[in-house]
């Protein structure tokens, strides 16, 4: 079962609360270990966290993304 795109956002927020700037490297951590235990759906939801967290920290606005 896939997560929701909701809890994906919550969980990187809430990850960039606790760790600050070690947070991409706990997603990584998260997803590199659920990827050795076999855990498909764990890899995939850690990848989709780390995909958010990243966004969060972009600063720059890329071409056609919409303007706050």
């Amino acid at each position: 079962m896939s997560v929701a795109e909701i809890t994906i956002w919550k969980a990187a927020r809430l990850i960039l609360q606790r760790h600050g700037p070690y947070a991409e490297f706990t997603a990584t951590r998260r997803a590199t270990d659920a990827m050795q235990n076999g855990d498909a759906a764990g890899l995939s939801t850690w990848t989709r966290v780390l995909t958010a967290i990243r966004e969060l920290q972009r600063l720059e606005r890329r071409d056609g993304d919409p303007l706050h």
